[in-house]
């Protein structure tokens, strides 16, 4: 499916969207204990060293501030909408010295790859588009600022106990649980758009989820008449993601088109649309994140189609199998306002990883 032109994705408009970034550029050069971290094989190193490495910045009243318990209901408390609708928690970046917002970046980029780590700092510089087209349509109300994001750790951060961190503001919501250096939950990870594309100015035609959408549409595209029968689930979109910022999934079986039903060619497609989620994070996570999907069974995966087939209008899809859940809605402000989200619904902050854990510990400590 070719791209219209008068559309640039995230990767070309990058240097017109980190012009305005502030803040987020300072993370360019990444901490070289994090590199070094890379190096040890262990996935969740470089984020514990990160982690740590912020901590050292912070003065003890901000350790405090920034550090929950683990096993404390704080961690499941999570959510895409403005601070002015969901109070958080946690420290502000907004508040922070350029060396504690510098490790706050540091501590991105251990966890997510280059595509995930821009897709991110976009989401919140695009803040500061979103206030100036609302003035300009006299339908502000609410703050719009690139710096109003939270940042909570659970736990202290540790090789061999669990801990985990959360990023979160206005259309972000990262959330990382680790139970041990080696074992690292990525979900839920909540990434939205608005709008999704720029209308105008310097970036017009930006596209920060273009591909999410493009992936999509080339699958549906694909499918013979019958297949994409099967895969339309409504004409009508919902207004937001289903599952919304659910604590665990709750959904029917699943629904739509399976891949057992799809070609080879169309299975690719599905699955370079999974990857595009799951490579959000490093090179690591991300590779045990696909094994574990592919070990399920990538026939068992459904993708499911819901509103209008032309681009522009209102649309939503799901890709949902045994351990997978992505859920795109575009709908809102005219079908120019993206809501995507990724659900492990086995191990979403963790749970199951933690489980087993302590069971294998339990088992250890009785042999």
């Amino acid at each position: 499916m070719t791209q219209p032109p008068e559309q640039i994705d995230f990767d070309r408009g990058t240097a017109l969207l980190l012009g305005l970034a502030g803040a987020s550029a300072l993370a360019l050069g990444t901490d070289a204990r994090v590199l070094a971290g890379e190096a040890t094989g262990s996935p969740g190193f470089p984020m514990l060293v990160a982690a740590q490495a912020f901590l050292e910045t912070l003065s003890p009243e901000l350790q405090t501030q920034v550090t929950f318990p683990f096993e404390g209901e704080d961690r499941f408390r999570w959510h895409y909408i403005p601070q002015e609708m969901f109070p958080r928690k946690g420290v502000n970046i907004k508040d922070l010295t350029v060396a504690q917002r510098k490790a706050v970046h540091t501590l991105l980029r251990s966890a997510l790859s280059s595509q995930g780590y821009l897709k991110a700092t976009h989401i919140m510089q695009l803040e500061r588009i979103l206030g100036e087209i609302e003035k300009v349509m006299a339908t502000g109300g609410l703050h719009r600022d690139p710096e109003l994001y939270w940042l909570m750790l659970f736990g202290a951060p540790s090789r061999d106990k669990p801990w985990g961190w959360r990023m979160e503001g206005h259309h972000l919501s990262l959330n990382f649980s680790a139970i041990t250096s080696e074992l690292i939950a990525t979900t839920p990870a909540f990434m939205g758009s608005n709008p999704a594309m720029v209308p105008d100015g310097a970036p017009a035609g930006l596209r920060i989820l273009g591909a999410e959408e493009d992936l999509a549409r080339e699958l549906l595209a694909s499918l013979e008449e019958s297949r994409r029968a099967r895969a339309i689930i409504e004409t009508t979109a919902p207004q937001d993601i289903v599952t919304e910022n659910s604590r665990t999934v709750n959904l029917r079986a699943a629904m739509g088109l399976p891949a057992s039903a799809m070609t080879e060619t169309q299975r690719g497609l599905l699955w370079r649309l999974i990857e595009e989620y799951v490579q959000n994070m490093q090179r690591d996570l991300a590779y045990m994140q696909l094994e574990k999907i592919k070990n399920a069974g990538i026939e068992k995966i459904h993708f499911a189609w819901a509103g209008s087939l032309e681009r522009g209008k209102e649309h939503y899809y799901r890709v949902h199998g045994p351990t997978l859940l992505i859920e795109y809605d575009n709908t809102q402000n005219n079908a120019n306002h993206i809501h995507a989200v990724w659900r492990d619904l086995e191990d979403d902050f963790g749970v199951d990883l933690l489980r087993k854990h302590y069971e294998e510990s339990e088992h250890h400590r009785r042999s």
